[in-house]
């Protein structure tokens, strides 16, 4: 009862905290503390910035409470010692008690109407979860080498713009600018802390393996256009080694939130038969293609599919070390 009684209360009246994960930025921090503090919202709105300081050794907890004092009420600071933003991340989640939950990162400019953008559609009982445009920096420029005439070719600049017209999501949202409601993550649960970056990797999905699972479960997404964030993209973004490195760590991801999708029995070493098949096809591509922006994408395949060949092994390896008598002499004297 309490759940529906919250569902149909105006947007307007609903609390909302906005969880911002951080480590080692506090310049870009700054920036994006500056932007959603500059928030339009409605007079009555009850709303906070919670950041989750996730072990940094920077100046960031000193910029955190600058923002406290001089916007009392408005900001809150929170260390998360344990590494990996899917620990921060579901930190933030436990410490607030706001009914609806806005995600940013902390190198992003908001625009100042964001917020309430992302937001005003919980006045709908429908929807438990939208999500907004993720825009480059404006001093952006493409690069030569990269086609994107393809879905998704922005992806590892976290780019996200399905166009001006507002409508029901089929897809999940980018972690950067999306919002849920808090019941979703009592029925779904939180964010998988084997996705994400950490310290040791920088294997991501945390955000869109969430908002799939949502989906799958029946949840309905909004689409909003007029919710627009502006990522920062560092140089060392704009080249194809950074590209390759994550389109590797994303077929590494999809194995790893899917398991053997690939639709076959046959298997070679532990990986699918499909997916040699695969990268045989792609890289005759590459090899065969003289225009370097295509044939650079033929390239990506490739690292993606060795990507998830290489989690397929890495999966097998953890198996066979589970059920070893040796793995459980040394799980019993942990315990």
């Amino acid at each position: 009862m309490a759940a529906n009684n919250t569902m149909n209360r105006s947007a307007e009246n609903m609390s909302i905290s906005v969880i911002l994960c951080t480590y080692n930025r506090c310049q870009s921090l700054r920036r994006a503390l500056e932007s959603v503090a500059a928030s339009r919202m409605p007079e009555n709105a009850v709303w906070k910035i919670v950041v989750v300081d996730n072990n940094s050794s920077d100046a960031t907890p000193s910029v955190v409470r600058e923002f406290e004092a001089k916007h009392p009420g408005r900001f809150r600071y929170i260390f998360e010692s344990k590494p990996g933003k899917s620990n921060a991340l579901n930190r933030g989640i436990a410490d607030t008690n706001a009914e609806v939950l806005a995600f940013m990162d902390d190198d992003v400019i908001v625009d100042p109407d964001w917020l309430w953008n992302l937001t005003k559609i919980f006045e709908d009982e429908k929807y438990v979860g939208s999500g907004g445009v993720i825009l480059p920096e404006t001093n952006f420029k493409q690069p030569k080498w990269l086609d994107t005439s393809y879905r998704y070719s922005l992806a590892p600049l976290a780019m996200f713009d399905l166009g001006p017209k507002s409508g029901e999501l089929r897809e999940p949202p980018f972690g950067t600018n999306m919002a849920f409601r808090r019941e979703v993550f009592r029925r779904f649960g939180v964010f998988r802390c084997d996705l994400g970056p950490h310290p040791d990797s920088e294997i991501r999905g945390e955000d869109t393996e969430f908002g799939m699972r949502v989906l799958q479960g029946g949840g309905r997404l909004w689409y909003e256009p007029a919710a627009v964030v502006h990522h920062e993209i560092p140089q060392k973004r704009l080249k194809p080694a950074y590209f390759l490195k994550w389109w590797f760590d994303k077929g590494r991801s999809e194995v790893r939130e899917n398991g053997s999708r690939h639709g076959t029995r046959w298997v070679v070493a532990n990986v699918p038969l499909s997916l040699f098949r695969r990268v045989l096809v792609w890289t005759a591509r590459w090899m065969l293609t003289f225009q370097s922006a295509p044939r650079f994408t033929a390239r990506l395949r490739v690292w993606q599919h060795c990507g998830a060949m290489t989690e397929y092994r890495s999966l097998a390896r953890s198996r066979i070390g589970a059920d070893s008598p040796a793995a459980g002499v040394a799980t019993g004297q942990q315990q």
